[in-house]
């Protein structure tokens, strides 16, 4: 074995580490994840899903990695919401067969790509324009396929969906009638309240977004049109709406992971739901690269690293040192201590998972200390 070779494996070209390696060899900067951790997270969301009487359709969005949505499904989850063709694609290919695109797909090329997706996979789309089901229904004729539609509320997070009961009817009735489609319910995900601290805030969110949905559900019904999804709910608000009894879909990613931003939120009884509910298990793993100023040292992990959008990341189990800043290379760490060694390894928490999972191509798992497998990142950049 050479200094860059482990088991077979070149290490430090393509991938940053092999299985059997001590967690202290792997190459820096990539992405950590705690197996346990984990498992461990997707066991607990999967049990509150079951013990609320709702499904869980993971957001792939997220770790875009079928490797994990399939890990999610065999605990129980029906399936994987994405919010691109090119992401649904990807999941499709590696085995996922229940796929929601929990978003609006206009482009042509993008509609027809889409309509052949049901001979790999259950294929569901949001709908909020009734321009939109005549070109779905075309698409699918074409192919011979059945696209399944919900039909997306606006329910506060104030981008896509419509704001009324009548337009929600409008459009599903058009969706029942097109060949080719096939009305299948309501999407209503109210994204703008999941980082609210306080949990008293979100769920005054929240009421607003139900009584919303439950007035559409009725309308339908007397349309005779019934909604096998009412489908929604974050991280933030898992609780609220699979407690309503209107949602039954839950549409929950970043518990998965757990990121630095979504674990300052509170639970009801005012705890960080990092310290309650979910783990961090997603890890920026650094190197310390220089320290020439005395309280302050330089890590390999800067903004080609990750996604700062949402702050900057926590040093994980260290309260002498904190990430202060970064440029595209470098993360500056302040130790006023002195105690960081050159070449040291840091576990950082990612302010946001989500797009810094994006930017890179593997998930390092490990369990022990040990490196167990290397997970690709299956939907990396793909926005198409």
């Amino acid at each position: 074995m050479n200094a860059q070779t482990f088991n077979g494996l070149e290490v430090g070209y393509d991938i940053p580490a092999a299985p059997g390696m001590a967690e202290a060899e792997v190459q820096t900067p990539c992405l950590l994840v705690d197996l346990d951790a984990l498992d461990r997270n997707i066991a607990k969301m999967q049990g509150f899903a079951n013990q609320m009487g709702v499904r869980l359709r993971v957001h792939g969005k997220m770790h875009k990695s079928a490797d994990i949505a399939l890990m999610q499904i065999a605990a129980g989850a029906c399936g994987v919401c994405c919010q691109k063709v090119s992401e649904a694609e990807a999941f499709a290919r590696a085995g996922v067969k229940d796929v929601l695109v929990s978003n609006q797909v206009r482009d042509p090329a993008k509609i027809d790509r889409l309509a052949r997706l049901p001979k790999l996979a259950r294929t569901l789309v949001c709908v909020d324009d009734l321009a939109n089901v005549a070109d779905l229904s075309a698409a699918a004729q074409r192919h011979g396929t059945v696209i399944e539609c919900l039909v997306e509320i606006d329910c506060g997070a104030g981008r896509c969906g419509v704001n009324s009961t009548p337009a929600v009817v409008e459009i599903a009735k058009a969706i029942a009638a097109a060949p080719g489609l096939k009305f299948s319910g309501i999407q209503a995900y109210q994204g703008a309240m999941q980082h609210m601290t306080e949990w008293t805030d979100r769920k005054a969110k929240i009421d607003i977004a139900v009584a919303m949905v439950k007035d559409a559900v009725a309308a339908l019904a007397a349309e005779g049109l019934s909604c096998t999804i009412v489908g929604g709910a974050g991280t933030g608000s898992y609780e609220f709406e699979g407690t309503s009894g209107v949602y039954n879909e839950l549409q929950c990613g970043s518990y998965a992971f757990m990121d630095a931003d979504y674990g300052r939120i509170h639970d009801k009884d005012g705890r960080r739901i990092d310290e309650t509910e979910f783990e961090h298990s997603l890890f920026l793993y650094t190197s310390v690269m220089s320290h020439t100023k005395a309280d302050k040292a330089v890590c390999d992990a800067g903004l080609k690293a990750q996604s700062v959008d949402s702050g900057l990341p926590v040093v994980f189990g260290r309260a002498d040192v904190k990430y202060i800043k970064c440029s595209d290379e470098h993360g500056v760490i302040e130790d006023l201590g002195g105690v960081l060694k050159i070449n040291e390894k840091l576990r950082l928490v990612p302010g946001h998972c989500d797009p810094t999972c994006n930017v890179h191509d593997w998930y390092v798992g490990v369990r022990g200390g040990k490196v167990e497998r290397l997970i690709p990142v299956t939907a990396r950049g793909k926005g198409l």
